[in-house]
């Protein structure tokens, strides 16, 4: 028996059910997390002290896996809008520093992933996720510290040209510069082995930024004294990623990786910075310690459904159709990454493979948000259920239901009934949701004739707006 300790991002679905979802599908791992309301939302930060204390009784585990965000500000949305200073976030951190260090002198073999986010900077004036100022300045910031970057990297005049009140301005640089600090700090933790392994997060990321910069400052810095971490494109996946890393800790994987475009995998997807077959090797690469990427005789195949000039964006019904008459018939076992589009499913490719009957050798299917979200999903999902299968401890209701919420989730939900959840009036998405239930009703079907399996489902929007639904799904 595998056990594993594991501290989220925050409460999203994604971010937590998902996770004990994953687990279920193998009887030989047991994890172990924080209670749910204890972790941030939206608008209420983590219970730090109770994450704290959660933290500390924790024991008897094989690897613990940390949100850093969590515990240095109370999640990631917090991280952007705590006005802590650094001295009062570095004494928590340090009651953190100090368990896990009483933790592996007793238990030599315990190892500990973490991971830590780069403050992102959004390119709209939207303050939902931001600082309040963000309403009115967001773009404005994001133009400043796209030009302030460029120019640095150029050696030009560095009086950046910008319209934001310099009291909003020093308030946004220093909150940058408190975060990081932080992430610095992070580096001794890894000298001193406080961790064993640590990535840096960069999410809705471009190509010049004050977060890029400290990106590629951090990047410097690991090489330099030889870290064991990583700089890494993406956010939300990551803690499986992790999650993944533990699993599969000395266990060979060979992967065939297949995309549907071939000619377009030099491209790069909306919010990242990389391109499509990088950010599929590095999802590989991070999450599987010792991963064969082969055409020769391999165990899986990882198929990705990927667009051919450019990447669609379901926020902005922008669908891209790509893919027609799509039939699975592998002879391996086959993970699906479908990132034709950002934010939701390639509708037709999924309505095409749920035509027929599923196929043996599907282990995973997601379609969810970003391309490293959707990448990093599947893989997760695709290697525990291979390994679980392998070692003979596979539940198959638990990965029954696991495919049903993510073709309901990034098929049915983020490719087409949000569209009618974002025209709620006054902003009432759970009003609208519950109005708009029945439309749910066809996928369901679709769904059930898919896996032969009944099942009903309890739909809810725990961030109280449309961007990401839960799916309680009871299989009957």
């Amino acid at each position: 028996m595998k056990k594993i300790a594991l501290l989220p991002i925050d409460n999203r679905p994604v971010t937590y059910t998902l996770l004990k979802d994953i687990i279920a599908l193998n009887d030989n791992i047991k994890l172990d997390m924080p209670e749910r309301n204890y972790l941030g939302g939206l608008y209420e930060a983590a219970n730090i002290k109770e994450i704290t204390n959660w933290l500390i009784e924790t024991d008897d585990i094989d690897y613990l896996i940390l949100s850093l965000d969590t515990i240095a500000y109370g999640g990631l949305v917090p991280s952007r809008r705590m006005n802590d200073g650094f001295d009062e976030i570095k004494s928590r951190l340090d009651i953190v520093r100090d368990s896990i260090l009483e933790k592996k002198k007793k238990n030599k073999k315990l190892k500990v992933y973490a991971f830590s986010s780069i403050m992102r900077i959004s390119n709209n004036n939207a303050a939902e996720e931001e600082k309040p100022y963000w309403a009115d300045f967001g773009k404005e910031i994001y133009s400043y510290s796209y030009n302030l970057h460029k120019a640095r990297i150029n050696n030009e005049n560095k009086n950046i040209e910008h319209n934001i009140p310099p009291e909003i301005l020093k308030d946004y640089l220093d909150t940058r510069k408190r975060n990081y600090e932080i992430n610095k700090l992070y580096l001794k933790w890894l000298e001193k082995k406080v961790i064993d392994f640590l990535i840096y997060s960069k999410d809705d990321t471009g190509a010049f930024g004050l977060n890029v910069e400290e990106a590629f400052n951090l990047k410097e810095e690991i090489i330099k004294r030889k870290l064991n971490a990583k700089v890494k494109t993406g956010a939300d996946e990551i803690p499986l990623a992790l999650l993944l890393r533990a699993i599969t800790e000395n266990i060979k994987i060979k992967i065939k990786i297949e995309y549907k475009n071939k000619e377009s995998i030099n491209l790069i997807s909306k919010y990242e910075d990389i391109s499509v077959e990088e950010c599929v090797k590095s999802q590989i690469e991070t999450g599987i310690k010792n991963a064969c990427i082969t055409d020769i005789n391999p165990d899986i195949i990882f198929y990705v459904n990927n667009f051919d000039k450019i990447q669609g964006d379901l926020v902005f019904k922008d669908n891209v159709n790509n893919t027609l008459n799509i039939k699975l018939n592998f002879d391996k076992p086959c993970i699906i990454a479908d990132i034709n589009n950002a934010n939701g499913a390639d509708w037709e490719f999924v309505e095409n493979m749920v035509k027929n009957k599923i196929d043996k050798n599907l282990y995973a299917y997601s379609g969810y948000n970003t391309s490293a979200n959707s990448i990093g999903s599947a893989l997760a999902i695709g290697i525990c259920t291979y390994i679980a299968k392998k070692e003979k401890s596979f539940r198959e209701c638990a990965f029954k239901k696991l495919l049903i919420t993510r073709l309901l989730d990034d098929w049915a939900y983020q490719a087409d009934i949000r569209d009618y959840i974002k025209e709620a009036k006054d902003g009432n998405y759970v009003l609208a949701l519950s109005e708009n239930s029945d439309r749910f009703k066809p996928y369901e079907n679709k769904i059930k004739n898919f896996l032969n399996t009944e099942f009903k489902v309890l739909y809810s929007l725990p961030w109280k707006r449309s961007f990401e639904a839960e799916f309680d799904v009871i299989i009957k």
